[in-house]
């Protein structure tokens, strides 16, 4: 029963995650234990107000209370700091970013149609209202992906293999953090970064003009559901393909368009099946739901859209060390 009650809200711990995160807790105390009036002096907030919030937040063990109204970090509430090297920061803010109040409470109505409630609610298709209406939640977005992205590229870079691969692209590769790992690992491949023009706007400067990479990096903006400029040996889509079925076809489609024959593509997903991490993948199938009427994969799903994309699957196989997976496929000879 106690548990049913701490789902049922939840919603209130997103919320008082998200206003901790917002006041600047996390960077506002340091690696000594601070009493709850000096961290409010420090943010501009009611010290007895924060209190309550810190006790909330300690709760779920984001902070510790080490004496009355004395708190300190924890593992988990470092990872919220702007310095944090591997933070999570961004991807919190995004979770729990203000669209995300008023879609969740449409879940049923999501379920019922099969289809995304944002346009309803914004008057837009998702991703034309952030560029369009709310630049701020698209620059934290953007940082959401670049940290998602930090956190697994070493793995991601380790289990994708790279024999023969003279020139590698990253579809949908946000600033590259993926392609940089790649192309620091193997000095002989060159590599291209596909994104949006306002995402490749924001490249990590080394594959930029002047950059240390720059003389084997191509970056190209462009939206892959409709164009694919790029050819490569190995295209590499990583937890891009989550859009509805007929836009993640249409990608797939231009790849298998624009590759040579024999060309390896790797999709590097969450598989709800082999999730280690279902809480989080199950809840993000159904945020993608709301929000692009998108979804987390299956093995099945992802490989009925490559065969029929012109792509041949081959296999996948976990990356150790996180929840993803990479599955991996041969565009075919064109029909």
């Amino acid at each position: 029963m106690t548990r049913l009650r701490e789902l049922g809200m939840s919603l209130g711990f997103a919320g008082a995650l998200r206003a901790g995160v917002r006041l600047g807790l996390p960077d506002a105390l340091g690696d000594e234990p601070a009493h709850a009036s000096a961290l409010a002096a420090a943010v501009g907030a009611d010290a007895e107000t924060l209190d309550r919030l810190l006790r909330a937040l300690t709760s779920h063990g984001v902070f510790e209370e080490v004496g009355e109204s004395r708190y300190a970090h924890t593992d988990l509430s470092r990872l919220l700091r702007e310095d944090a090297p591997v933070g999570v920061r961004y991807m919190v803010l995004w979770a729990s970013a203000p669209w995300t109040w008023e879609a969740w409470p449409r879940l049923e109505e999501a379920v019922r149609t099969g289809k995304a409630v944002f346009p309803d609610i914004y008057g837009k298709e998702f991703f034309a209202y952030l560029k369009e209406e709310d630049a701020s939640q698209a620059e934290v977005f953007n940082r959401a992906m670049t940290q998602s992205s930090a956190i697994t590229s070493a793995a991601v870079a380790d289990t994708l293999d790279l024999t023969g691969v003279a020139t590698v692209a990253d579809i949908g590769g946000g600033q590259g953090h993926l392609l940089r790992t790649l192309l620091e690992r193997h000095p002989r491949a060159r590599g291209v970064l596909f994104d949006l023009e306002a995402v490749v706007a924001g490249a990590d400067a080394a594959l930029l003009p002047g950059g240390g990479l720059a003389e084997r990096a191509t970056v190209v903006g462009g939206d892959c559901r409709r164009e694919m400029p790029v050819e490569a040996d190995l295209y590499i889509f990583k937890n891009v393909l989550e859009w509805d079925d007929e836009s993640t076809l249409n990608a797939l489609r231009r790849v298998a368009e624009a590759a040579p024959t024999g060309a390896r593509v790797a999709l590097v997903q969450n598989l709800v099946e082999d999730s280690s991490e279902l809480k989080v993948t199950t809840t993000m199938d159904l945020f993608l739901l709301l929000n692009v009427g998108g979804r987390k994969h299956t093995r099945r799903s992802l490989s009925e859209l490559m065969e029929r994309a012109g792509i041949q699957y081959d296999s996948v196989r976990p990356v150790p060390g996180t929840s993803l997976h990479v599955v991996e496929g041969t565009v075919l000879e064109p029909a």
